[in-house]
């Protein structure tokens, strides 16, 4: 198995569906590294110089150990209700939003919603924002009024691999780019 498929199975696990190799994690998303070893390696090559190495050469640092490394989490991204610890943050006064054409009639009517995450990803530059639009297909972009937003009293959070979660976005701060 590829670096990239292992890395794509571990995102699973962490995120969605500890249970597929049999372990839990706790209520802020960690899990522990050696039970984690443990069952992806029932299944495929993996150790710790691997586990290392995914998270170490992870270009979205999607993870993150604890001090001593006997614990490991995503940093967000979960379906599953965990507390991964945000901080809460004051957002830049816009952020951006990529998505594929498909969602664009769905958006224009009910905003940004999470659908089967805990929060709505956002990004700060226009940049990051089309490369996430086009792994849905052709990518459409969406300005979000996020300084607008936090004044009206919605919170943002900045996870620790520099995305920003908010829990929804209304119609009426979204401008399509």
């Amino acid at each position: 198995m590829s670096l990239n498929n292992t890395s794509k199975y571990m995102s699973l696990i962490l995120r969605h569906k500890p249970e597929t190799i049999g372990i839990s994690l706790d209520e802020h998303g960690w899990a522990n590294v050696d039970e984690l070893i443990a069952g992806i390696a029932k299944t495929y090559e993996f150790n710790m110089d691997i586990l290392e190495e995914i998270v170490r050469t992870d270009n979205k640092q999607r993870y993150s150990f604890n001090e001593d490394k006997t614990l490991i989490r995503a940093n967000q991204g979960h379906s599953l209700p965990v507390d991964v610890e945000l901080k809460e943050a004051h957002p830049p006064e816009e952020l951006w939003h990529g998505t594929g054409e498909k969602y664009v009639a769905s958006i224009d009517a009910q905003g940004l919603i999470p659908k089967s995450r805990l929060y709505v990803h956002l990004s700060k530059d226009k940049e990051t924002a089309v490369k996430v639009g086009q792994r849905h297909g052709k990518p459409v972009l969406y300005l979000v009024k996020s300084g607008e937003m936090y004044r009206d009293g919605y919170r943002f959070y900045l996870s620790v691999n520099g995305v920003w979660l908010t829990k929804e976005v209304p119609v009426g701060y979204l401008v399509k780019g």
